[in-house]
């Protein structure tokens, strides 16, 4: 579904990754992780064209994200992402944020996209909230519906980055409970995340990077046994001492 392929990118002359490579298959669930300016998130936003990246190249179930003909906003329209600060429109109602990437990307009728939109609303567990507006929802609620909005553009993979980390801890549960739900359903996701009990949870692989570097690739049992590299020992033992 996913292949990143030597990517390297700069900011400059700074390189934030380098010679960086993966794949995800279909279905499987993949948690990226490491230490703040590792270029997690940066590697994340390469896979649907949202940050450019200088060498190598990534596949999105055939198409080339670094190929200049690529329609990029089409590739974006099917791979979900979640970002860590929602990005709802705060002047829409919730049922208006669900239903206007249906209707514009996808061309469906606005009874379509409503339908589409409440159900998916549902499943999330906030069905009742459809008329308010993103301002008027807690953090974690706010979340759900951004993630319901991704899964309303019916996505081939999910790109979550850093999905819980602007979250009040009591609302950090409930946006995970959607996750695990998604990858218990098969869907193919690429989780950067601090959250280890969910990469315990539900990860097929945890990749570890450090200084743009991938320096773990490894299935959650290898990873959580004992990682091979030091620094993803440091790294455990930090966050997993608490």
């Amino acid at each position: 579904m996913i292949e990143i392929n030597n990517v390297s990118k700069w900011y400059g002359q700074f390189q934030v990754l380098t010679d960086c490579s993966t794949q995800i298959t279909k279905g499987d669930v993949v948690v990226v992780c490491g230490p703040s300016g590792s270029g997690k998130s940066t590697l994340i936003k390469c896979v649907n064209g949202l940050e450019a990246f200088q060498q190598g190249n990534i596949v999105v179930n055939g198409t080339s994200v670094g190929d200049p003909k690529t329609n990029l906003p089409k590739l974006r329209s099917r791979v979900g992402m979640v970002f860590q600060h929602f990005e709802l429109f705060p002047h829409m109602s919730i049922t208006e944020n669900l239903v206007i990437g249906q209707t514009k990307v996808l061309g469906r009728s606005k009874e379509e996209a409503q339908e589409r939109g409440l159900k998916l609303l549902d499943r999330v567990g906030l069905k009742s909230q459809a008329d308010k507006f993103p301002g008027q929802l807690s953090g974690g609620q706010q979340q759900r519906v951004a993630i319901a909005r991704a899964l309303a553009m019916d996505p081939i993979c999910m790109l979550f980055d850093e999905p819980t980390s602007a979250l009040d801890p009591e609302m950090i549960n409930e946006v995970l409970d959607v996750m695990v739900e998604l990858a218990n359903e098969g869907m193919t996701m690429m989780v950067v995340t601090h959250e280890m009990g969910f990469a315990r949870k539900v990860a097929d692989r945890v990749i570890f990077m450090d200084h743009g570097h991938i320096v773990e690739d490894a299935t959650k049992e290898e990873f959580f046994g004992t990682p091979r590299s030091e620094r993803a020992q440091q790294f455990l033992s930090k966050i997993l001492s608490h």
